[in-house]
């Protein structure tokens, strides 16, 4: 049904084309006949096109033909089928609902129109029409195929206009175009185009009516004002021609209106580019598949074949040597990635599966060949030659090969994707930005602050003055947890395993946010460790350092190893300074206040003479 619903849309999409060409192009001419034929030929013509493809063949000459042996068949039971989306659901309901609505009316028209009929008294004419009078007095007059319908009124005053006009509806057989138009209407119910040209085809039915009763000699002026008269009667048949149908300054302004040249007719060309685009896009490319020994099989039999076997002796291509140096041997493996997953933009081959019997072949000659049971090709080309990788209901996929590349023992990978379908997602990815970034609890702040509580600088390290930067990278999970702890610029072992500890001690974070929906996030930190009276290459800054190493938003913690002094070790937002500084700080700017002593004070920081821990106010 879904692939009903893509040809109706295609339909659908032609139909508004073509009524856009009619529009722009005809709509003002009063050559009526040609217009209604375009309307209704451009209806028909949308439904058809679409259904014609035009085959073209092209003839693929291979070097030598693959041997093939077929195994044991497997066949692997399916207990059941995958559920469908929602929506591949619904839309057919939906169009099926609406198409019987459409169709409802139409034939609730038709019942009506006949019921009519059959109620009238009823007086047959000598032209082969039959007049159908009614009691209804406010009824306006109108045809359906051979019957004209009219209230005793009109039918006692015996207006010629009137009989004109019904009689031009019947004469014309127009009830056939609504018949036709109305039932491809049906399926084409959500497309305002298809409602639009069923309008303008009735208002055309009206002016080659109103035609047929000037052509007799009527007078123009009376006519006019019997229309007006008629307008407010009541019509209400879809599937008939009334005197009271379509816009009544309209059909009056096309009586006014100047015959159109012969030269208008020139504008019916403009259809031509508009068919021959439509079968262009639906034009297919078939490569048949020539080989030089008659006795060997079809590729369709061979590939048919090699689908279901499970053992096959590899598959060559012999190569032709060329005196020419510019030739030389392509390899490569056609591989099947439709269940492949995207990662960063980077195709997981992991779920690839080599395809067997792909057509492999040089775009603009005639050379090529067949995979082999392991997807792998060999194939002789020149330097800048295009190969081309096909496969039933596969897309075609392209690429040019190079000496140098191939001279080097490279081969070729060509993943082959199944027709309308797109590489899955890695839904499972840690996001490297997010709309909300995750958060430890309590803020950038109590980040800080956790750290250099916790973080202790190791002692051999220290003997051995090593110092500087690591830079760790983890992962926020949904649920807040920290995991993929990891260095991804190391100092010393024993350096990044405190910075690895540290992190990994964490409490759980608040998740990131994307969409509104918790996901994974991959967060960068870096860690400085710096010995006083020492020079390091560190450079304190805040912010948070990507793979790149380049500071963004973010922070930044350094842990410095103090010696013994008189004065405490002063720590303002996770950085050291002097304890004469203290003085400069606006006591309103402070957020928290903390002293610690002792041995508490040694363990943590090494500090002899205390530690005072001061975290300012955010700004």
């Amino acid at each position: 049904m879904i692939d009903f619903l893509i040809y109706d849309l295609k339909v659908a999409v032609l139909i508004a084309i073509f009524y856009m060409f009619y529009r722009l192009m005809l709509a003002k001419e009063t050559f009526h006949r040609v217009n209604r034929i375009v309307l209704l030929l451009t209806a028909v013509a949308s439904f058809l096109l679409p259904l014609c493809v035009i085959t073209m063949h092209e003839t693929v000459t291979m070097q030598q033909v693959p041997t093939v042996t077929v195994g044991d068949l497997q066949i692997e039971m399916v207990d059941e089928e995958p559920m469908k989306p929602l929506w591949q659901i619904a839309l057919p309901i939906i169009f099926i609902i609406g198409m019987l609505a459409t169709l409802a009316h139409t034939l609730w028209s038709l019942f009506r129109i006949i019921a009519l009929i059959r109620k009238s008294e009823q007086h047959p004419q000598e032209n082969g029409t039959t007049i159908c009078v009614t009691g209804n007095a406010e009824l306006s007059p109108f045809s359906w195929m051979h019957y004209i319908v009219m209230n005793r009124s009109d039918y006692e005053t015996n207006d010629a206009a009137i009989l004109a006009h019904e009689r031009g509806h019947i004469h014309l057989r127009h009830s056939w175009d609504l018949i036709l138009v109305d039932t491809l209407t049906a399926f084409q119910w959500f497309n305002p185009a298809m409602w639009m040209l069923r309008s303008d085809l009735r208002a055309i039915h009206e002016y080659e009516a109103d035609g047929a009763v000037l052509s007799q000699g009527i007078n123009a002026r009376q006519y006019q004002y019997l229309l007006i008269t008629k307008a407010a009667s009541i019509g209400g048949y879809s599937l008939a021609n009334g005197i009271s149908h379509s816009t009544l300054k309209n059909r009056i302004n096309m009586m006014l209106h100047t015959q159109s040249s012969r030269r208008s007719y020139l504008k019916l060309l403009a259809l031509l580019p508009i068919v021959a685009v439509t079968l262009a896009v639906n034009a297919e490319k078939v490569t048949d598949v020539v080989y030089t020994n008659s006795e060997n099989p079809s590729v369709e039999s061979l590939i048919n074949e090699t689908i279901v076997q499970s053992e096959a002796q590899p598959t060559e291509t012999e190569v032709v040597k060329d005196d020419e140096d510019k030739n030389f041997v392509a390899t490569g493996t056609v591989l099947d990635i439709s269940e492949a997953e995207i990662d960063n933009g980077i195709i997981e081959t992991d779920k690839a599966t080599p395809i067997i019997g792909a057509v492999v072949k040089v775009i603009g000659t005639k050379k090529g060949t067949v995979t082999g049971p392991d997807g792998k090709f060999k194939l002789e080309v020149s330097e800048g030659d295009e190969l081309a990788a096909m496969y039933i209901g596969y897309e075609t996929m392209k690429v040019v090969v190079n000496k140098v590349f191939s001279a080097a023992g490279n081969s070729y990978v060509i993943g082959l994707r199944k027709e309308g379908n797109t590489p899955k997602a890695n839904t499972n990815k840690a996001f490297d930005v997010v709309e909300q970034m995750p958060q430890f609890p309590g803020g950038h702040s109590k980040l800080l602050e956790y750290i250099t509580r916790n973080l202790k600088y190791p002692t051999e390290a220290e003997m051995n003055c090593t110092q500087g930067r690591v830079i760790a990278t983890f992962v926020v999970e949904e649920d807040g947890s920290i995991s993929n702890a990891k260095v991804v610029r190391s100092i010393a072992p024993l350096l990044d395993a405190e910075a690895l500890r540290i992190i990994n001690t964490m409490p759980k974070w608040q998740p990131g946010m994307q969409n509104g929906k918790a996901v994974r996030v991959k967060y960068t930190i870096p860690i400085s460790f710096n010995l006083p009276g020492k020079d390091s290459d560190v450079t304190h800054y805040e912010g948070s350092i990507k793979s790149d190493e380049k500071p963004q938003k973010g922070i930044g913690v350094v842990l410095r190893k103090v010696v013994d002094d008189k004065e405490p070790l002063v720590l303002l937002d996770g950085k050291t300074i002097d304890s004469e500084k203290l003085k400069e700080i606006d006591p309103k700017t402070i957020e928290s206040m903390q002293v610690l002593k002792n041995q508490e004070a040694k363990e943590k920081y090494g500090a002899q003479n205390g530690v005072i821990l001061i975290t300012t106010k955010k700004k």
